[in-house]
């Protein structure tokens, strides 16, 4: 059986981990047959937002890991243990999280930096050959570190996204909800997820693909 390690950001669209790509994202490993091993950063998340008005919750702080846990049902490890696993490949799904707490994107833009542990992890992927998927804003991260080796990812059509990504280095391409773009000679592959206005069940259709290739390339 296949291990596949599953990087979240918190819990919750607005400053966490999508839910929705996290799960159908879980579902689909599990589907196939492989094992997900879930992880967060032990850290605290960039702020905290009330989903039900979209405003910030002045005053409050949570953790990454205790709010990943969530999604994982508590059965989530520390990301700075990730090198003591086996693991065939990587995931790290969307949500602002990805763009807040993973990395500094969502205030810096294409000048952005991604949190330490989280690029080691990723180059330590890179480095031994293993595909890594990259849901949703999540491509971003992939864009700043592998920028200068001109990977291919997409983010759908979003033109702004699109531009930072090109100033990091990459290369964007449009894409729509339900497919993949596997970066030329590299073993990245994204999908735009909810990066796009679309339904759910449009959304695990490119997820799908995604996990089947990143299993694939495993």
């Amino acid at each position: 059986m296949k291990k596949i390690g599953v990087i979240l950001s918190g819990c919750g669209v607005y400053d966490g981990t999508e839910i929705h790509e996290a799960v159908l994202t879980l579902l689909s490993l599990d589907k196939a047959q492989a094992e997900a091993v879930c992880f967060a950063p032990d850290i605290p998340q960039r702020h905290v937002v009330n989903h039900l008005t979209g405003e910030v919750s002045e005053n409050e702080t949570r953790n990454v890991l205790i709010e990943s846990a969530r999604i994982a049902r508590g059965s989530i490890r520390n990301l700075r243990d990730i090198d003591t696993m086996i693991l065939d490949g990587l995931i790290i799904p969307g949500g602002f999280g990805a763009a807040k707490n993973l990395s500094d994107y969502a205030v810096a833009g294409a000048k952005c930096e991604v949190l330490p542990e989280v690029a080691d992890a990723i180059m330590r992927f890179r480095q031994s050959g293993k595909p890594i998927g990259f849901l949703c804003i999540a491509p971003v991260i992939a864009a700043k570190l592998f920028g200068p080796d001109g990977v291919e990812v997409t983010v759908g059509s979003d033109p702004e996204t699109a531009e930072d990504i090109e100033a990091m280095g990459a290369k964007h391409v449009a894409a729509p909800v339900e497919e993949i773009i596997v970066s030329p000679g590299a073993k990245i592959v994204t999908t735009p997820a909810y990066m796009l206005n679309v339904g759910i069940s449009d959304v695990a259709k490119g997820i799908d693909k995604l996990v089947a290739k990143v299993l694939e390339l495993a």
